[in-house]
């Protein structure tokens, strides 16, 4: 992990501008929409260079769509996104991906060299005589013996999938990598060697990590600041240590709320009510998250603004009348 105030001195290598992503769901016979799907609305952030910005919030809550806006594999509905990278090259080559599930991201039709190599392959940016080469040196960075690039993804653990997966997401020299979940398919004793060797691939190669994950563990332990997601916005934003230990927005609170804790007492009083997720085909009036707060009060009729959490704070953002700006909804830590 970074320290927060080095990380605000680097430039910001991506930029999102009220982005929002709206998808039509079905057509009456003039071919209009019956409704639409709201996955986005109103996503603003930064990301620096050399970070690891997490990205948690429940099922629903728009963290698939944002990935496949990264990627370029969906084209926002409005709003911007700005790009910064080291060189002049396609996005293709400076943004890839890091897949929840290994077995089913690996083609098993190729030897393991090919797979490696399958987006250089695809952007055309190496002579096809070196592409094994390559594959053997980065492998290599991840922990795969050269002896073993002819094999196919059947042929290994469900750790050592994962680690050519990495190797895949390296060969083209991303600047920014997507880990979408990296580790939730992995036994507990193999998550552990993967977020090292993320950790040390960061620092050595200054690599921008965009983290999504349900595991609040996993984002505790590798992001440097967590922006917490519900129904297509951004609710929280902060440093890691900030968001999951001392909670502005009720969601996040509610989310933290709901992780169990080995050796910790149940108290009923403490937990909130479980309630689901609204549709996103029509939006909640107001705050978003109105419904289900606990604290809902006059003046959550209104749409709420991402704005600093104090008068003081010169990195977290909180979406809520209340918690920003010394309003009156105390902080307490999450645990």
């Amino acid at each position: 992990m970074n320290d927060i105030a080095t990380l605000a001195t680097r430039p910001p290598i991506l930029g999102l501008q009220d982005v929002r992503v709206h998808y039509p769901m079905g057509t009456d016979w003039l071919g209009r929409p019956k409704a639409v799907a709201h996955a986005l609305n109103g996503i603003d952030l930064q990301v620096q260079a050399g970070e690891t910005l997490g990205i948690v919030g429940e099922s629903g809550c728009g963290k698939s769509t944002l990935a496949q806006l990264l990627m370029g594999l969906i084209k926002p509905t409005s709003g911007r996104l700005d790009w910064v990278y080291n060189t002049d090259s396609e996005r293709s080559s400076h943004v890839q991906i890091v897949f929840q599930d290994p077995q089913s991201s690996l083609d098993p039709r190729l030897p393991i060299w090919k797979i490696i190599t399958e987006p250089l392959y695809v952007q055309r940016s190496a002579p096809r005589q070196n592409m094994r080469d390559i594959a053997a040196k980065v492998a290599a960075q991840v922990g795969i013996r050269a002896e073993y690039l002819d094999r196919y993804p059947h042929q290994f653990s469900g750790g050592q999938r994962q680690r050519i997966a990495i190797a895949r997401a390296l060969s083209s020299n991303p600047d920014i990598i997507v880990l979408d979940e990296p580790t939730s398919a992995l036994d507990i004793s193999v998550q552990a060697q993967i977020l090292n060797l993320l950790s040390e691939l960061q620092r050595a190669r200054q690599l921008t990590y965009i983290l999504i994950s349900h595991n609040v563990s996993v984002v505790r332990h590798m992001a440097d600041r967590v922006a917490v997601m519900y129904l297509g916005q951004v609710v929280e934003l902060g440093s890691a240590a900030q968001v999951l230990e001392h909670p502005r927005h009720p969601y996040t609170r509610l989310l933290l709320e709901a992780v169990p804790r080995l050796g910790a007492p149940v108290d009923d009083a403490h937990v909130s009510a479980p309630t689901e997720l609204p549709g996103n085909r029509n939006l909640p009036k107001g705050c978003f998250f109105r419904d289900r707060c606990p604290q809902a009060t006059v003046g959550c009729e209104r749409p709420q603004a991402l704005l600093p959490a104090s008068r003081s704070s010169g990195t977290e953002q909180v979406r809520c009348h209340l918690a920003s700006a010394e309003q009156g909804l105390p902080t307490q830590p999450a645990g």
